[in-house]
Formats: structure tokens, sequence, C-alpha cells
């Protein structure tokens, strides 16, 4: 039998600004990609958000973007490598610190939006973000 990864990006909502259905997403999927606060979501929803898919059994997966809340992390931003590095290590820093709380733990990473985009168009781009995770987190499964 072959087994099918359901995914879907959450944890979005910001304050009082919900974007999502997430609670009930996560009834259904099996690994969710959760916003760690520089595109979308907040400390508070991140708790929340891998508070829930700990109790569900999903899978939790750091889901880092450019600091672009207004763009929703949609807009191509340039930035010096090293800076570039140290953003993909703060927010997947702050998953695990958050994951942890949880009682879960960080399985996987995706790049969000913009960031995914140009890494996807620039090897060495990707080069720079990924080994920046695998920095952190040796073992993150990278999508």
């Amino acid at each position: 039998m072959t087994s099918v990864d359901l995914n879907a990006d959450m944890g979005e909502s910001f304050g009082p600004w919900v974007m999502g259905q997430d609670a009930a997403l996560l009834e259904v999927i099996t690994s969710a990609n959760i916003a760690c606060g520089f595109h979308a979501g907040d400390p508070d929803v991140m708790a929340q958000t891998m508070a829930i898919a700990q109790r569900q059994g999903v899978g939790i997966g750091a889901h880092p973007g450019f600091a672009d809340l207004q763009g929703f992390g949609r807009r191509r931003i340039k930035l010096p490598e090293a800076s570039l590095r140290h953003m993909v290590q703060y927010q997947l820093g702050a998953a695990l610190a958050m994951a942890r709380v949880a009682g879960g733990q960080v399985r996987h990473l995706k790049l969000h939006g913009a960031l995914a985009n140009m890494c996807s168009e620039d090897e060495a781009m990707a080069h720079a973000c990924y080994e920046a995770a695998l920095e952190v987190a040796p073992d993150i499964i990278i999508m």
C-alpha cells in the first residue's frame, strides 16, 4: 500500500486577523507547514497551531519566508547571503522551540512564497537557505 502525505500551509493568522481554518484542516492533513512569523503568523498562532498538530499526530514543518507581512511573503527581496541564512535560521529556531513546547518536533522545512520561488531559480540562493537550515537541524527533511 502506498501512503500519501496530505500537506498544507497554515498558521497564517495574525493577532485578531484569522486566515484559514487551521483546526479543521489539521483533522484531515498529515503534515503542516506552519508560518514562522515573518510573512504571516505570530508566536501565539504558531504555538496554538503546533499544539493542535501535535495532538492530531500531524507532522510539523517550519515555513519560513521573507519579512513581508504586507505582501504576505510574495514580494521578491534581495538580501546578502549572510542575512538570508540568518533569516532562515532564526525562523527555524523559533519553530523548533515552539514545537518543543507543544511536545512535538519540527520534522521538515518548506520555504514560503517568493523565497521558495527565488530559490527555485537561483541555485546559490537555494544552497544558502538549505545549508543554513541544516546547520540548525541536520536531520530535517527539506521540501
